[in-house]
C-alpha cells in the first residue's frame, strides 16, 4: 500500500508560514510522541530558517517514555536543528502545561526581551505552532489561552486557516494548519502518521493498515496484542484480525467476519491508549 496525502489546503498552509516566519520570534514544533521521527517535516526545515525551537512532545501521557529516552530521541531532536533549541515532554490538557512552555518560550526568547526593556518597548513575542495534522497544536492552544479559541478535533484537518491568539499580555501565538509534506518518501513514517491519526482514514487502505500495525507492533512491542484481546495470536497478520474479531464477537450476518469494523477498532485501540504507552521509532 502506498501512503499519500497532500491535499491543497496544505500547499496554502505552507504559503501561510513562509510569508508569515518574518514577523515570527519563535517556532513551537509539535511532535506526537507516539511516532516523533516521523512527525519532523522537511518542509518546516526550510522556512523555520534560524528562528528558536520549542519542540512539544505531546501526548507523552499514552507514549512510550522508557523508548524515547532509550533511542537519545530528545538528543536527536536537540542536533536537528542549529538554532537555539529545547524540548518539552507534556500532555497538552495538562494544567500545568501552560506555565512549562511560557518559561521556555521566555528563555529562547530572553535576548530579545531584555532588548525591548532595555529600550523600553512594549513589544510582542511572537511564536508560530506548527506540527503534522493531529499532533495536538490545537488543544495545546487552548490551554495556554485558557479557552477555547481554536477549533480542535480528532481528525487531521480541523484548522484550516491561520489564527492568531493572544497568550499572555506579551505573548502571541500562530496556529497554523496541521502540514504534511509532498511526497512521503519514507513508507515507514508515513505508516506510523496513519496509525496515529495524522493521515486522513479515508485515503488508506484500513485492511492493510491493520495488517501493518500488526506486524509493526510485533516487532517493536512482542506479544502486546494478545495481552489486550486474550488470545493467542497465531499465522499472517490477516488471520489475527480473524482471530481478534472472533475473541470480540465481530461477526456480520451468517458468522462472517466484519473485517472493516475489527481493523478501525484495533487501531483506534492504540490510538485511544488501550494498548499501553507506546512509540513507533
Amino acid at each position: 500500500m502506498k501512503i499519500n496525502w497532500f491535499p491543497g489546503h496544505m500547499i496554502k498552509a505552507l504559503r501561510v508560514m513562509e510569508k508569515e516566519v518574518k514577523n515570527i520570534d519563535i517556532v513551537i514544533y509539535v511532535l506526537d510522541a507516539r511516532a516523533p521521527l516521523a512527525c519532523l517535516n522537511p518542509e518546516f526545515n526550510k522556512i523555520i530558517k534560524n528562528k528558536p525551537i520549542l519542540f512539544i512532545l505531546n501526548k507523552i501521557d499514552i507514549a512510550d517514555n522508557v523508548k524515547i529516552e532509550k533511542e537519545k530521541i530528545e538528543d536527536c531532536l536537540l542536533n536537528y536543528f542549529s538554532n537555539k533549541v529545547d524540548i518539552v515532554k507534556l500532555n497538552s490538557t495538562m494544567s500545568g502545561a501552560k506555565k512549562i512552555i511560557l518559561e521556555k518560550i521566555n528563555y529562547l526568547c530572553r535576548e530579545k526581551i531584555e532588548k525591548n526593556v532595555s529600550k523600553n518597548i512594549n513589544a510582542y513575542i511572537r511564536g508560530m505552532v506548527v506540527g503534522v495534522p493531529n499532533c495536538g497544536k490545537s488543544t495545546l492552544i487552548n490551554n495556554l489561552c485558557g479557552k477555547g479559541k481554536t477549533i480542535t478535533g480528532d481528525k487531521p484537518g480541523v484548522t484550516r486557516g491561520k489564527q492568531w491568539v493572544n497568550v499572555e499580555k506579551n505573548i502571541q501565538i500562530l496556529d497554523t494548519p496541521g502540514t504534511l509534506y509532498p511526497n512521503l518518501e519514507n513508507q515507514q513514517f508515513a505508516k506510523f502518521l496513519a496509525y496515529i491519526g495524522s493521515i486522513k482514514d479515508e485515503v488508506v487502505d484500513i485492511n492493510e493498515l491493520a495488517c501493518d500495525f500488526i506486524s509493526d507492533i510485533e516487532k517493536q512491542y512482542g506479544t502486546i496484542l494478545n495481552n489486550r484481546y486474550q488470545v493467542e495470536l497465531l499465522g499472517l497478520p490477516f488471520e489475527k484480525i480473524q482471530q481478534i474479531a472472533i475473541k470480540k464477537n465481530l461477526l456480520i450476518k451468517g458468522g462472517e467476519i466484519d473485517f472493516d469494523r475489527t481493523c478501525f477498532m484495533i487501531i483506534d485501540d492504540f490510538r485511544k491508549g488501550r494498548l499501553g504507552h507506546l512509540t513507533f521509532i
